[in-house]
């Protein structure tokens, strides 16, 4: 069993408390109800405690306390079901920003930090998620460049400050800060299967300065991969809180409903299910916790293992959210019962930033199988 140092532990105990008295399920209901897809309150409250920098450097404005700190606060975000912009802005953006450096990312990245932006990385062209195709473009010279493409599943994008895109120009990798607002962007929100909002952008001659080149080339390359092995990492967390989350209702139902007079936990079949699933859930936070890990010790690994934690915790929390509707009968999937919610979740967070298939398969390729 893994132990956690004073700093995490501290973490851990107060996005416990906070969101389960704050921002729990009952919340999310209520913000559902509303059609509030963005919860936008929540940002200035999670930039007060510090929690929108915890992987932007001190330096840059931020606590700088890692992605294992910010794993501890995804996994309740997940078993809370609370809707924020932690994933897209303080971890994706705030990598992205601290990978690239310079004057301009310095700027937003405290910002960032305080709760005052948002910020959401557009990095996805096609259905499903293969950050390499990228046909959005940057053309021009210096003082004249453009840009033009499409992206989509841009999470949190409908209301974000700025964007970071993807593009190339010639054969080279770019990282832009974008402005949605900007002549020439077109934004097109909807509201995913889990209430949560994305975004489709369109680029059509936006005017680019050399300022919000965030990096090219191969410093572009180096801070989208940190980025994205991030983003995979801390997703994980978030559908491990899901996961345990609908585990947990499970086994409570098993020890409450009867069924011939007796509580339905006592038979076998039901006993061995929930065993596997107990065993599947402790693999899988082990193997996340260990990506995490990585993060913060820049290993040479970390590509590998978060991509390893992405797929398992896919598998894993299919498992979880199926068992329990299953082992609920017929009421697991009515809209009074959490257990749909949980769901839905996690479908979402399987798909985002690639879902088990996609991960798998660059493993097997590594390994020349």
């Amino acid at each position: 069993m893994e132990l956690l140092n004073e700093d995490q532990q501290l973490i851990a105990d107060s996005a416990t408390g906070f969101l389960r008295a704050s921002h729990s399920i009952t919340a999310f209901r209520a913000l559902r109800e509303a059609g509030d897809t963005a919860n936008m309150a929540i940002r200035s409250e999670l930039g007060e405690m510090g929690w929108m920098g915890i992987v932007v450097p001190e330096e840059l404005g931020g606590l700088g306390l890692g992605y294992r700190a910010a794993g501890l606060i995804a996994e309740e975000l997940g078993r809370n079901l609370t809707v924020s912009p932690f994933l897209s802005s303080a971890i994706l953006a705030g990598t992205a920003l601290a990978s690239t450096g310079g004057a301009v990312a310095q700027n937003w990245a405290a910002k960032l930090a305080v709760g005052e932006a948002v910020l959401a990385l557009a990095v996805d062209e096609t259905a499903k998620h293969r950050p390499k195709r990228i046909a959005t473009s940057v053309t021009g010279g210096a003082d004249d460049l453009r840009l033009n493409g499409r992206k989509t599943y841009v999470v949190d994008g409908g209301f974000a400050d700025r964007l970071i895109v993807t593009a190339k120009q010639g054969n080279d990798l770019c990282l832009l800060l974008i402005d949605p607002q900007a002549a020439g962007v077109t934004l097109m929100s909807q509201v995913m299967l889990d209430s949560r909002n994305a975004a489709t952008v369109v680029f059509e001659d936006v005017a680019v300065r050399e300022a919000d080149v965030l990096a090219q080339g191969q410093a572009a390359d180096t801070a989208l991969s940190k980025t994205l092995a991030a983003g995979r990492a801390v997703v994980a967390a978030e559908q491990l809180g899901v996961a345990k989350a609908a585990a947990d209702q499970t086994y409570d139902y098993l020890r409450t409903r009867k069924q011939f007079g007796v509580h339905i936990g006592q038979f076998q079949a039901l006993q061995h299910r929930a065993a596997d699933l107990y065993c599947a859930l402790a693999q899988v936070s082990s193997l996340i916790a260990t990506a995490l890990n990585a993060l913060d010790d820049d290993s040479a690994d970390m590509e590998t293992l978060t991509r390893a934690a992405k797929a398992k915790m896919a598998r894993v929390g299919r498992q979880a959210t199926e068992e329990g509707v299953q082992m609920h009968g017929g009421i697991g999937m009515t809209d009074e019962m959490d257990l749909g919610l949980f769901m839905k979740r996690d479908r979402a967070l399987t798909e985002f930033l690639g879902d088990a298939g996609h991960h798998t398969e660059w493993i097997l390729r590594q390994r020349g199988i």
